[in-house]
């Protein structure tokens, strides 16, 4: 492609309401254009690299014995009302009434549709197993959309799903997809982490995230420095330490301190010169609209999800104000577990081996010192709690060290969940009717786009990995209308297109500084640059992006050597 005939509008500036690295240079490299918050253009360089991951995609899941399919977006609410997810799902399901008035909804995932349209045709064990995928536009209307594609509204997702007689062959095929996985994102030339994770609002009771590796990711990864696990931070186990009876200290009697004005740990521990360790927080929430208390130690953070678990609630949010005076008959800032009545408490692992802990006294201005288990009714000691760098594996005696990081995949074991709902059986050998077993496999494929961004980048602009970039070569003919220059080019150009290498002949009048930082923003692994000097002396000038430093080439040869190192890095 000619760079002149080519709709590349970049930009000399950021945009300000970009935050993130990979949405910055997609906006500043003419790759995408933003049409609403968190709804984007492809323009036609971000439509090639969306169109390479999506090869990737396709060549390994045909591979691994996938077919694909392609179903509506717009997809009836009678479906998501048969499975429950139409009032469980939220805000971030975009309903919608057609002219009949009858209610529809843009499908943020597919486990609905596909369900039913497996439950249609499959009759007999015969008709299993069944992988079956797709490529699709999703649409999930976030409260903040933001980092460009990183989160958006509309995105393009491919998701998978697997139909089983058995749970033994749906975790052979949980396998199979894990493997093809693995193969996609090193396929696609990207450092990454397979971690288990939590199976949030699509369900399933096991599930494994991919995570590409980058500082600006979203979210948190928790690996050990001595064996394999890896874990969503989310997920993550903390180990239980309880200490035998006889490592236990003496009960003290309780003590009420006077704490005026004191609320945070950080108030509280410096007034009664206490470690943040010695303190139990109180923590009041709403679990599907009911109040419930959870304690972890001040040293430490709820984990939200550990404990929507535990609790087995559709809906968990921080109590208000009003919801605290009320469970605690005080003031926010001075809750704890003695004396609560009429409320179910919940406590992490590591409360259950403290002893003569400070809390809140449940009075304004009072805390309470001394306090013991035997003091409150607790349902249950759980692990409620977010790990931390340096907390010991639960799986070896190594320890856990945190990364950064960003979700591009995710496989899921959903069991029977929506076959029981969506009524999808089959008969067995005996011809008894069963639910059938399912799996679920999903890649966000402009994700993966903005995640390879994320991890390849520097001070001048994208740095794409060769298998994802929209041309493998840029030539740089650096003043178009010498002859000699245009000529040279021209071959070159045309001889590199004969090879199959996909080029792109910068073949604008500006200037060479111009070209040379464009080159650099749009990120393509390969220059050559063409100039009157060089060429005088029968060489071309040839810089990987990732390099600081260029080297010659001789005219001849050029084509050649650039056809080498792109192979070599597809391989």
């Amino acid at each position: 492609m000619r760079y002149s005939q080519s709709f590349i509008p970049t930009l000399k500036e950021t945009p300000s309401d970009a935050e993130v690295i990979s949405h910055q240079l997609m906006l500043r490299g003419g790759y995408i254009k933003k049409a609403a918050a968190g709804i984007y253009s492809y323009l036609p360089l971000g439509f090639k690299v969306l169109k390479k991951v999506e090869a990737i995609v396709r060549e390994e899941m045909e591979r691994a014995g996938a077919q694909e399919i392609l179903m509506p977006m717009v997809t009836p609410a009678e479906l998501w009302q048969k499975s429950g997810r139409w009032d469980i799902y939220g805000k971030e399901l975009l309903r919608l009434k057609d002219r009949h008035d009858r209610d529809f909804c843009l499908g943020p995932t597919h486990e609905e549709v596909v369900t039913e349209l497996v439950g249609n045709y499959v009759r007999s064990y015969r008709d299993l197993p069944l992988n079956i995928f797709q490529v699709q536009t999703k649409f999930r209307d976030e409260v903040r959309p933001r980092f460009g594609l990183m989160r958006g509204r509309e995105f393009v997702m491919k998701d998978a799903y697997s139909f089983h007689t058995t749970d033994e062959d749906a975790e052979r095929e949980y396998q199979n997809m894990f493997e093809t996985y693995k193969r996609i994102f090193a396929r696609c030339g990207l450092k990454f982490r397979a971690v288990e994770a939590d199976s949030g609002a699509i369900g399933g009771n096991f599930s494994h995230e991919f995570v590409v590796l980058a500082e600006s990711g979203e979210d948190a990864v928790a690996s050990c420095s001595a064996c394999d696990y890896a874990a969503n931070v989310e997920k993550a186990a903390a180990k239980s330490k309880r200490n035998p009876p006889s490592h236990r200290v003496a009960p003290l009697d309780i003590e009420h301190l006077s704490t005026p004005g004191r609320k945070t740990v950080e108030e509280v521990t410096a007034f009664m010169k206490v470690a943040a360790e010695q303190l139990v927080k109180t923590l009041v929430y709403l679990a599907d609209g009911n109040p419930v208390v959870a304690l972890v130690r001040g040293d430490h953070e709820l984990n939200e999800v550990k404990f929507k678990n535990v609790l087995n609630c559709n809906d968990l949010e921080l109590a208000d104000a009003a919801a605290v005076v009320k469970v605690t008959k005080s003031a926010p800032g001075f809750a704890g577990p003695v004396g609560l009545e009429g409320v179910k408490i919940y406590a992490d692992h590591s409360v259950e081996v403290m002893d003569n802990f400070v809390t809140g006294g449940n009075e304004k201005d009072v805390h309470l010192k001394n306090v013991n288990i035997k003091d409150f009714i607790a349902e249950g000691f759980y692990d409620l709690r977010s790990v931390i760098h340096g907390d010991e594996c639960p799986k070896c005696n190594g320890t856990l060290e945190i990364h950064r990081g960003i979700e591009v995949g995710h496989i899921f074991k959903l069991g029977t969940k929506y076959a029981e709902a969506m009524d999808a059986t089959f008969l067995d050998s005996d011809g008894v009717e069963k639910p059938i077993v399912m799996g679920c496999y999903g890649i966000g494929v402009g994700r993966t786009a903005a995640a390879a961004i994320e991890q390849n980048n520097d001070e001048s602009g994208i740095i794409w990995p060769m298998p994802l970039t929209p041309y493998e070569v840029i030539i740089t003919a650096v003043n178009p209308k010498d002859e000699e220059i245009r000529n040279a080019s021209e071959a070159i150009y045309a001889e590199l297109q004969e090879k199959g290498i996909e080029v792109l002949l910068d073949d604008r009048d500006e200037r060479p500084g111009v070209k040379f930082k464009d080159a650099d923003l749009l990120g393509i692994p390969v220059r050559l640059t063409l100039g009157a000097r060089s060429l005088k002396e029968g060489n071309v000038e040839l810089k990987l992006r990732r390099d600081k430093e260029s080297s010659n080439v001789r005219l001849g040869d050029a084509a050649a050597e650039v056809e080498r190192i792109v192979k070599e890095a597809l391989k």
